[in-house]
C-alpha cells in the first residue's frame, strides 16, 4: 500500500478534484482531500478503532486516515465507524477568502420534502423531555428532528459540498463517505478536538439563537443569547463533562471565558478548552473517541439521555452529530462534530437539526432552533426555510 501527500494546491483545485467516496476537510486553516482508497477500516468500538488506524499509520507509506464516527458508539452500536486510507492526499491553505467568489454550484429543486417528525410533534417530544429531565435527574438531553427530500435526478454531493465551503468562511466543512455508498455532507462550526504534539485544543458549542439580516435584530439576539441563563445552563453542563473526561489525558487543563461565536445562520455560545496530553502516544483519533458524544449532542447523563434520545425520536441518528475528520502518522489531527448536515444517497438527501433541552426549555423555541438550523444546508441547495 502506498500513498501520496502533495501540499499547496489551490482549493479551487480540490474542489473539482473531488468526487464522491473522496475524503473532503475544509478549516479556517487548511483544506484536504483524500482521493482513492488504499484501505478502509471499520469498527463500532471507537476505542478499537482508532488502535487499528494507529497500527494502519505505522506503515511509513500510509499518511493519514480520515472518516467518520456515528452518533452511536460502541460494541452494540448500529453502525460502525467509517475510517480511509485514502491512495492521494491533497492539502491547500483555508479555502477563504478565495472560496467567496466561486460560482454557485446547480443542484436542482427537490419533488418533495417531509419533515420527521412532523413539527408538531417535535413540540410534543420537546415537552415530554422536559417533564422526564424534572422527573429522571436528567439534566440536559438533545433531540433532533430531519427532513428528507426527494429528488428526480441524481444528487451532486460535489455540488452541495462546493456551495457550503464557498458559504461558511469558518468553521468546518466536510464530505465523507459511508459504508453504504452514500456521503455524509456539512458545515459544522463546532470543533471536538485537534491534537498536534502535547497539545490539546477543543472549542465546544451549546446554547443557540439565530443570526438575523437586521444588524440591530442581529446584535440582540446575540446580546440575549449571551445574557441568556437557560442557554448558560446547558453550555456549562457540556464544557464540565468535556473537562472531566480530557483530565485523565492532560496536564495544565485551561478553560477559557465563555464567548458568543457566529455562523452565516446562527449564533452560538463557545468556550476553548487547551491542555497538554501526559502520554504523546494517544492520538487525536483516540481522544475523539474518548469525548464523543459529548453533551452538546446528547445530552448528560450520556447513557441516560442516549436512552431518552431513542425514545423520542423516530428515526436513527446514522452518522449525524458523530465525529468526523482525520489522524495522521504523528497521532495529531482535527476532529469535528457532525452537525448542521445531511446525508445524501442517488436521489434522497436528508438533513438533520437538533437542540440542547434543558429544563426550563420552551419546546416552540426549540422548535424554531431547528428550523434556523436547517438554513446551512438548505442555503447550499438556494431552498429557504422549511
Amino acid at each position: 500500500m502506498t500513498a501520496t501527500a502533495h501540499e499547496g494546491a489551490r482549493v479551487a483545485d480540490l474542489l473539482d478534484g473531488y468526487a464522491a467516496g473522496d475524503f473532503f476537510f475544509g478549516t479556517e486553516r487548511r483544506t484536504l482531500l483524500g482521493s482513492g482508497v488504499d484501505g478502509a477500516l471499520s469498527e463500532r468500538d471507537p476505542v478499537v478503532l482508532a488502535e487499528r488506524v494507529r497500527e494502519a499509520l505505522a506503515d511509513p507509506d500510509v499518511p493519514l486516515a480520515a472518516g467518520i464516527l456515528p452518533f452511536d458508539t460502541g460494541p452494540d452500536a448500529t453502525y460502525p465507524g467509517h475510517i480511509l486510507l485514502p491512495r492521494e492526499v491533497r492539502i491547500s491553505g483555508p479555502a477563504h477568502p478565495a472560496a467567496a467568489s466561486l460560482p454557485q454550484a446547480g443542484i436542482g429543486v427537490p419533488r418533495s420534502m417531509r419533515p420527521v417528525p412532523e413539527p408538531a410533534a417535535h413540540v410534543a417530544a420537546v415537552a415530554r423531555a422536559v417533564e422526564m429531565l424534572r422527573d429522571e435527574r436528567l439534566r440536559k438531553v438533545v433531540l433532533a428532528r430531519v427532513l428528507d427530500l426527494e429528488f428526480d435526478e441524481p444528487i451532486r454531493p460535489e455540488a452541495i459540498l462546493r456551495n457550503l465551503v464557498r458559504g461558511n468562511p469558518a468553521g468546518f466543512t466536510f464530505a465523507a463517505p459511508l459504508p453504504g455508498g452514500s456521503t455524509f455532507v456539512g458545515a459544522t462550526p463546532e470543533l471536538l478536538l485537534s491534537r498536534y504534539g502535547d497539545r490539546v485544543f477543543s472549542h465546544p458549542h451549546a446554547g443557540s439563537a439565530p443570526r438575523s439580516a437586521d444588524p440591530r435584530i442581529d446584535a440582540e439576539n446575540a446580546r440575549r443569547l449571551a445574557e441568556s441563563a437557560k442557554d448558560r445552563r446547558e453550555h456549562a453542563v457540556v464544557i464540565e463533562d468535556m473537562v472531566e473526561v480530557l483530565r485523565p489525558f492532560c496536564t495544565r487543563l485551561r478553560v477559557a471565558p465563555t464567548e458568543v461565536v457566529g455562523t452565516p445562520t446562527m449564533w452560538h455560545l463557545g468556550t476553548t478548552v487547551t491542555g497538554r496530553l501526559t502520554d504523546p502516544s494517544i492520538t487525536a483519533l483516540r481522544l475523539a473517541a474518548a469525548l464523543h458524544p459529548t453533551p452538546a449532542v446528547c445530552g448528560t447523563p450520556t447513557e441516560a439521555a442516549r436512552r431518552v434520545v431513542g425514545e423520542l425520536e423516530p428515526f436513527d441518528r446514522g452518522y449525524y452529530a458523530g465525529a468526523v475528520g482525520w489522524v495522521d502518522a504523528a497521532g495529531d489531527g482535527e476532529w469535528a462534530v457532525a452537525i448542521r448536515s445531511a446525508e445524501a444517497a442517488e436521489r434522497s438527501l436528508r438533513l438533520y437539526a437538533g437542540g440542547g433541552i434543558v429544563a426550563d426549555s420552551d419546546p416552540e423555541a426549540e422548535l424554531a432552533e431547528t428550523t434556523a438550523k436547517f438554513e446551512t444546508v438548505l442555503r447550499a441547495m438556494g431552498l429557504g426555510h422549511p
